[in-house]
């Protein structure tokens, strides 16, 4: 992940990559720290081909980074894509609240005629 701010393509990529629990899963258990795709594996009642696809999807999105360590492959949490996500989800609370806010604004100023 490079330190500009990733495009929609690549949050949507981001976005999908979570949407799945066990991808979710595999990112939670990185926050710990870097792990072997079959210790991450273990945790799930899935076969190893499949584990392996989500592996891929977690790592085309720029969420995790794997390498070939001799025969085993490490996956590594990429924290600033973490970032990335809460970012633009707080950008997108902020444009809410401001929004909100300007509405309640415009009701206060409204006179409301007495029932």
């Amino acid at each position: 992940m490079t330190n500009h701010s990733p495009d929609e393509a690549q949050i949507d990529r981001m976005f999908a990559a979570l949407a799945d629990p066990t991808r979710r899963a595999v990112v939670k258990r990185l926050v710990r720290g870097p792990a072997s795709v079959t210790e991450l594996a273990g945790d799930h009642p899935i076969a190893l081909p499949s584990f392996l696809q989500h592996v891929r999807q977690l790592e085309a999105a720029g969420l995790i980074r794997t390498e070939k360590q001799g025969r085993v492959r490490r996956c590594t949490l990429e924290a600033p894509a973490l970032l990335a996500v809460e970012r633009w989800i707080i950008e997108r609370r902020q444009e809410w609240e401001a929004r909100l806010n300007r509405l309640g604004t415009y009701l206060d100023q409204l006179e409301i005629p007495d029932a």
